[in-house]
């Protein structure tokens, strides 16, 4: 049999050489066996080597094989693997505890001051033991933290290979030297933020500026002395090289070049890795959601493009990601569809019907629908029977259904979006029904002229759960849909991508959810991730010059033309292959489209113009996918391959001798703290303007770091700066990643 063991002691461990294994011999007074395993294969006993932490706050779990032995009756055990407990419980469990502690303090405190000033009673001796004990025990558990959550991020680098983010390295540290400085004020996260420009330093901690209000009376009358305070307990590091007071009291922060070198190094060698995030989270995002016998128009384009960017950050970090298109496919709508189907093709049910533009489909029943009235009737006759789910009137849905889909994932193809889950309003029928039956016996739903309505705390309107004719509306639909997500998918993150109009309508859903017990805010997240209009070059909302919505299809075949035309005008068609203007083209077209949507503050409304978008200069997709293919192509022309670059990069030192050189290292190893900061809010034009820095960072380095020597005559390469293609191939790769999270694709050859 194989057992699980939990060691909490290793020094309980003793280690010998056996012909099957390491022989471990366990002290059982000091173990707790958990599980039993059965053996499946004497595979199982190959050799191992056990590594022992010495500290108390981990906890190994051990795996052997145990067999008794005739001297003594002595077990021996075999070692036949480790692995380390996640101790984030733990940590939550003693973070807890000293929150109570604190409270405490604060409260003998104020008792004190009483008794000092004469008001209190005469257990001033009695409160200042009680209070003394606690703030040691309190310092035990600091220490205990601290163990702890390093215990955590580093066996979190041993199982996974995470990016180091230097903010949150340096927040440890100014914590830190603010605890011991100050430890009146427990709990005070540093404030550091990369600094603007290079004067003051490469970060700034502010903290100063804030804690002064604290400290008045105490004998800190200025943001300089508590800054110097923070100076002068600043713990050992190696991130740091010099600080700096400044101002009125801004510290400013030199970083050490021998602590941001191998960060450069590891981009090169191992590529653009993600900073821990915590524990893997299931996340199901809500984007795109256009309706069935419509085509996309320019109105879905903003929560597709961010839904999509939005889904590629977190499944970058490690999230798994479920990605929901919430399609309008129910309704009487489909009462006058399926009635015109029938009248146009009466053989739908043997033969496909060669229905090519469902838009125009839809249209002309409509406009039925709105003039005839016996049509109308038989329309609604059809909604009783596609509800009663007959399968004729089924199979005619689905027909329409289908032809819809096949549509949408052209567009979706095109710009590169995949594993969009279609689940339409049907999907929700049965679970509506439940939904209501569950309002109806807590007690929650009131009766408002037939209708049946959900008050919400703290909201005047209601939510209509039931129409008065007995139907179902959005709230009912949405309610069935978050619940669906929270209990049936197990979803610990719901994202709805939808435009900013429909706020007010979350503000309702989502406390009714609450309100339902459908989740625990402080377990499970519901985010609401609004965006602006797209306006016309006019200011107004972007139409056609008819008045009519532009259709995507339309917009993307706009782009793919005008794409053409800008790489033809700079001559590319002349260098280019046909295969590779192609690619140039659609990288372009659709690049240019997603860049323009996520550069801009998602908040706010943005102009749709082509001619900003395909310009060369500036903040846009165009300028940073040239940049991209430059960056590429000097490694091409000195013939060193990426694979060489790697091999260099493992005894080869990068360059931060020159200025440029020092500056475009630190912009790069900020790509993590970026990551996480566009993660705070889902806003992706913090990542685009990331990007953008960096491109324009590698300009200025380029133009004064030669990286490769021509001979000016033949044009033939005399030397090659080795290190400074390392940073060549970092700045690109950290690039391709921001790309890839934005949804574009860069091209080798533009």
């Amino acid at each position: 049999m194989f057992y699980a063991t939990i060691v909490t002691n290793p020094l309980a461990l003793t280690l010998s050489s056996s012909s099957k294994g390491t022989k471990l011999t366990l002290n059982r007074s000091k173990i707790t066996t958990l599980n039993k395993f059965k053996c499946l294969s004497n595979s199982c006993m190959t050799p191992h080597t056990l590594v022992c932490r010495g500290s108390f706050y981990h906890r190994a779990v051990v795996y052997y094989y145990y067999r008794s032995t005739q001297s003594n009756f002595r077990p021996t055990y075999f070692f036949i693997g480790l692995a380390i407990v996640n101790m984030e419980p733990k940590l939550h469990e003693i973070s807890e505890k000293m929150a109570k502690q604190e409270e405490e303090i604060s409260f003998l405190k104020k008792e004190i001051a009483k008794i000092q000033d004469g008001h209190g009673d005469e257990r001033s001796e009695g409160t200042s033991a009680e209070l003394e004990k606690l703030k040691q025990q309190n310092q035990k558990l600091l220490y205990r933290i601290k163990h702890l959550k390093r215990s955590i991020d580093e066996e979190g680098v041993k199982n996974k290979s995470y990016a180091v983010n230097v903010n949150q390295r340096l927040q440890e540290v100014f914590s830190q030297a603010i605890r011991q400085a100050f430890p009146d004020l427990p709990g005070v996260v540093a404030s550091v933020q990369p600094s603007q420009g290079d004067k003051f330093g490469d970060y700034q901690c502010n903290s100063s500026m804030s804690l002064v209000k604290l400290l008045k009376g105490k004998g800190f009358n200025s943001p300089r002395d508590v800054a110097q305070a923070i100076l002068s307990n600043i713990p050992q590091n190696d991130i740091i090289e010099k600080v700096e007071i400044a101002g009125p009291g801004f510290i400013n922060i030199h970083l050490k070049k021998s602590f941001v070198r191998p960060l450069i190094s590891r981009l090169v060698k191992e590529g653009v890795v993600p900073p821990p995030v915590g524990r893997k989270k299931k996340v199901c995002i809500d984007m795109s959601s256009p309706n069935i016998a419509k085509q996309m128009h320019v109105g879905h384009l903003r929560s597709t493009i961010i839904g999509e960017s939005i889904s590629r950050l977190l499944a970058f970090v490690g999230h798994d990601m479920l990605k929901i298109n919430h399609l309008g496919d129910w309704g009487t709508q489909f009462g006058m569809l399926i009635a015109h189907l029938e009248d146009r093709f009466p053989n739908y049910t043997t033969e496909v019907p060669p229905l090519q533009d469902l838009q125009m489909f839809y249209k002309e029943s409509k406009k039925r629908f709105d003039e005839d009235e016996a049509f109308k009737k038989r329309a609604y006759s059809l909604v009783v029977r596609l509800q009663a789910k007959d399968p004729v009137i089924i199979q005619a849905w689905k027909l329409i259904c289908d032809i819809s889909k096949s549509e949408f994932n052209k567009i979706y193809k095109r710009l590169d979006i995949s594993n969009l889950i279609p689940r339409g309003e049907s999907f929700y029928q049965e679970r509506m029904e439940a939904v209501v039956r569950e309002l109806e016996d807590k007690g929650l739903l009131e009766l408002d002229e037939g209708r049946k309505i959900m008050f919400i705390p703290g909201q005047k309107v209601p939510l209509t759960v039931v129409k008065s004719d007995g139907g179902f509306t959005y709230d009912t639909s949405d309610l069935a849909t978050i619940k669906q997500r929270l209990l049936e998918e197990k979803s610990d993150w719901l994202i709805y991508v939808v435009d900013s109009g429909q706020s007010s309508h979350f503000d309702l859903i989502i406390p009714a959810a609450l309100a339902m017990g459908w989740y625990e805010p402080s377990v499970t997240k519901i985010q609401f991730v609004g965006f602006g209009v797209v306006l016309g070059e006019d200011k107004k909302k972007f139409k056609t010059r008819s008045g009519d919505t532009v259709k995507l299809s339309d917009l993307l075949d706009e782009g793919l033309r005008r794409s053409l035309e800008t790489l033809k005008a700079k001559g590319r068609d002349k260098v280019l292959s046909p295969e590779e203007l192609e690619a140039a083209q659609n990288s372009v077209a659709y690049g240019c489209i997603k860049y323009a949507d996520l550069s801009h503050n998602r908040n706010n409304d943005y102009v749709f113009s082509f001619d900003k978008m395909l310009d060369d200069k500036g903040n846009t997709a165009v300028y940073l996918l040239y940049a991209y293919t430059r960056i590429r192509s000097i490694a091409r022309t000195a013939k060193v391959s990426s694979e060489k670059i790697r091999n260099a990069a493992k005894e080869t030192p990068v360059p931060l001798d020159h200025a440029k050189e020092w500056k475009l290292s630190k912009v790069l190893v900020r790509f993590p703290e970026v990551i996480l900061r566009t993660m705070d809010d889902l806003c992706m034009h913090t990542l685009c303007d990331y990007l953008y820095e960096v491109a324009n960072t590698f300009t200025e380095f380029y133009e004064v770091c030669y990286c490769v020597e021509k001979d000016k005559q033949t044009g033939e390469v005399v030397s090659v700066d080795m290190g400074r293609l390392m940073l060549c191939e970092a700045t690109a790769n950290v690039m391709a990643e921001c790309f890839d999270i934005l949804g574009l694709q860069p091209v080798q050859k533009m």
